[in-house]
């Protein structure tokens, strides 16, 4: 088959590496020259573990291309996958221009035909748009040309969206035809061989699946934050109720791990873009809109611990950072409750020393030089008041304590993931803070 993907982002990059895999000729789009020459050099735009592996495999078999002319690969296409970024607008409905444009530029240049599907994350509604789209360039033209739109949201996380994408727990296609569906079902077998399931619905439900899956998850980390403050409050450990209510088999341990907030480019904004498409309706959704309110709050939740415990005196301190990056195994700094502890941090005085195995570059970015960038985990420890650990990287896990606390000028840890185990800490005698938990005072 030949496939034809729009957007060499996070999803497009995945979704066309993986779909070369299976021996399909993919072409990947993208306007941006320069990211699509780096591209053919190999060098790849994001962190995912396995993809660049993938990439430079596919280029080299000939199966996977990088080009920036939409135009050159319209009609050799069976599917054209739209997959560009749909940023929240300033009422965090999903903007969708970039979506709009694709479809436009598919209008003007079709001449067989094709399935365009909807990869990207998109509102209810949108296939109807991106149809009429392209009929309204069709329409210019003054040509006939028959094709469809079907919708195919995607489910991969970042840092494992390579085996997601290759081992999917589910493939949910919308589609109005016949014709459509064949199509991706014959593009989807290769991935459904041990029996994973292509759930065929209509689009608008299938539009709809994308959102309601990431708010409920967003829904599940909120919640157990919120209980995880209030079992401080009380005098209980959040781990041991974790453990007591993920036994039940109704509810489960995934997403049930107290931290400092969820982050990243799906959770934040589909959850705003549900909340707004449901007040289109004239629908408020609730619950959406405390899970929002909850995480919003739960990132500032290590600062006001560190806040306090230095008696609102934090000028002149300088606090270590370890991970910044909104979750281990990427790059990606969208979101990121680190963020939010940083800006804090720097507003009273606060020198920062930190460090992220990947995210670092991207952080200073972001950030510039308002804050030190060290080249590994001890390094940021010289001099620190105290540490916070933020994102946790497994090279965190297992520190070596004697070493920490020659190199701080103090014994104080706060940890917003709670990956070290309170005896172990109890053992070296740090201050300790974590989140949901009893804290030790050395």
């Amino acid at each position: 088959m030949n496939i034809s993907i729009v957007g060499t982002g996070y999803v497009g990059l995945v979704s066309g590496a993986c779909l070369a895999e299976t021996g399909a000729i993919v072409n990947c789009i993208d306007v941006n020259q320069s990211k699509i020459d780096s591209l053919n050099e190999g060098i790849m735009p994001i962190y995912e573990p396995g993809l660049e592996d993938l990439v430079k495999r596919n280029v080299q078999k000939e199966r996977l291309f990088f080009k920036t002319k939409l135009s050159e690969v319209v009609n050799d296409s069976d599917a054209i996958f739209i997959a560009v970024g749909t940023p929240p607008d300033e009422d965090g409905s999903a903007d969708l221009k970039y979506v709009l444009g694709v479809a436009r530029e598919i209008g003007s240049n079709l001449n067989n035909y094709t399935v365009v599907v909807t990869k990207s994350t998109v509102p209810v509604g949108t296939a109807k748009k991106v149809k009429a789209a392209i009929q309204e360039e069709l329409d210019k033209r003054g040509v006939s040309v028959e094709f469809d739109v079907a919708s195919n949201p995607e489910f991969l996380k970042e840092g494992n969206a390579v085996d997601d994408f290759l081992k999917p727990d589910r493939i949910v296609i919308g589609v109005e035809t016949e014709t459509a569906e064949k199509v991706l079902k014959r593009l989807y077998k290769p991935f459904v061989l041990n029996n994973h399931p292509i759930i065929v619905m209509d689009i608008t439900s299938s539009e709809m699946t994308k959102y309601v899956a990431n708010a409920m998850l967003a829904t599940k980390i909120s919640f157990i934050n919120e209980v995880a403050n209030l079992c401080e409050i009380v005098g209980a450990d959040i781990n041991l109720v974790r453990k007591g209510i993920g036994s039940d088999t109704r509810i489960g341990y995934k997403f049930l791990y107290p931290g400092v907030g969820y982050g990243g480019s799906c959770f934040p904004k589909d959850v705003q873009a549900l909340i707004k498409t449901a007040k289109s309706y004239n629908y408020s959704l609730n619950i959406l809109q405390a899970v929002e309110d909850a995480n919003d709050y739960q990132k500032t939740v290590l600062f006001d611990k560190i806040n306090k415990y230095f008696g609102g005196n934090l000028k002149g301190k300088t606090i270590a950072i370890w991970g910044l990056s909104f979750k281990p195994e990427t790059d990606d700094m969208r979101e990121a409750p680190s963020l939010v502890l940083i800006k804090s941090l720097l507003e009273n005085g606060v020198t920062i020393n930190a460090y992220d195995p990947i995210a670092m570059h991207e952080t200073q970015r972001i950030l510039g030089d308002k804050i030190k960038y060290c080249k590994d985990m001890y390094e940021a420890l010289i001099g620190a008041d105290a540490l916070a650990v933020v994102t946790e990287w497994s090279e965190f896990r297992l520190p070596n304590f004697k070493v920490m606390e020659r190199l701080m000028n103090d014994k104080i840890l706060f940890d917003g993931r709670n990956i070290f185990d309170l005896e172990q800490i109890e053992e070296y005698g740090f201050t300790y803070f974590s989140i949901g938990r009893r804290p030790l005072k050395a």
